[in-house]
């Protein structure tokens, strides 16, 4: 069972850490880590009543306001047809001004071509003669990078997409590194709004182990979590049963204090990572309000 879990006020920071160090060192099964991706400390445990315990001690021991909810989930964003782009930046101001202009498309690549490439987005460079100096390319390939970090409809990290800059312009007095990355980071967060985006989720592989008497039940549980059972099979005496399945992590919340629940305590079970896959429309959807009202909410701030 893991929260997310952070002080409710900025400067409740130190003794919210001192507190998990202490928690933690006199608790084996109590484990802390900051998530990688979303940014998150997130607190892991025996079960719900266990983590509330340890929520309960920083308020009371420590004076900490603890806000926990669940883990947010590591999406993604890709696109699924190619689109071109020609987009010019063009700033006066007193002075030297900012002017570049990039032409060429983006398309989407295949999972082989993703893993074989070893990063998550390809910059190539397709232009011929010198209408954009050589110098500037770098720049370039720094605004499709600067693109990729915030995807247009929720936020996330943008993967999965092959950038071929083909042509430009550039001027003898305003044109400059920043000016060619600036235009190129908002060439791609265009096209890629034009190039039918979608919303990638972390698929996990669940291996599940239960006596044979909770299968239905079990089976139910993995099927309301959108969970895709990949096999099932029972051990030489009939006694037991293990379940292969595929399921969204976002659906994985709370499942081990109900495989407990559901089993009298003899089920067991692991996951590790599997894929990114596209999620369902409604949800989609559904992250993309999320990621408005969040964005509303901040500037208003």
């Amino acid at each position: 069972m893991s929260l997310a879990v952070k002080p409710a006020e900025a400067k409740m920071g130190n003794n919210f850490a001192k507190a998990l160090i202490k928690f933690t060192k006199e608790d084996p099964t109590l484990r802390v880590k900051v998530d990688s991706e979303t940014k998150e400390t997130v607190l892991s445990g025996m079960g719900e009543l266990h983590l509330d315990v340890y929520i309960e001690r920083m308020k009371r021991e420590y004076n900490v306001e603890v806000i926990s909810g669940q883990p947010n989930v590591n999406y993604k964003e890709t696109i699924a047809s190619k689109t071109t782009f020609d987009w010019l930046h063009k700033k006066q101001t007193g002075g030297a001004g900012q002017y570049a202009k990039v032409v060429g498309y983006l398309e989407p690549m295949t999972d082989e071509e993703v893993k074989e490439l070893g990063k998550p987005n390809q910059f190539q460079n397709k232009c011929i003669g010198t209408n954009i100096p050589p110098e500037y390319y770098p720049s370039c390939e720094k605004g499709m990078n600067d693109a990729m970090t915030e995807g247009a409809l929720v936020g996330c990290e943008v993967e999965g997409v092959r950038v071929v800059l083909q042509d430009g312009a550039s001027h003898a007095v305003d044109s400059s590194d920043m000016a060619f990355r600036i235009c190129m980071a908002n060439a791609v967060r265009d096209a890629t709004r034009r190039a039918n985006p979608s919303v990638l989720e972390p698929i996990m592989a669940v291996e599940i182990e239960i006596p044979s008497e909770f299968q239905g039940a079990v089976t139910a549980s993995l099927s309301r979590r959108m969970g895709m059972i990949q096999s099932s099979d029972m051990n030489d005496d009939g006694s037991g049963l293990k379940v292969e399945v595929q399921v969204p992590l976002a659906n994985m919340f709370g499942y081990s204090t109900e495989l407990r629940s559901l089993t009298q305590g003899k089920g067991e079970f692991t996951m590790e990572y599997l894929q990114h896959s596209p999620v369902p429309r409604n949800v989609q959807e559904d992250l993309m309000e999320k990621y408005k009202m969040e964005r509303e909410e901040k500037e208003a701030a």
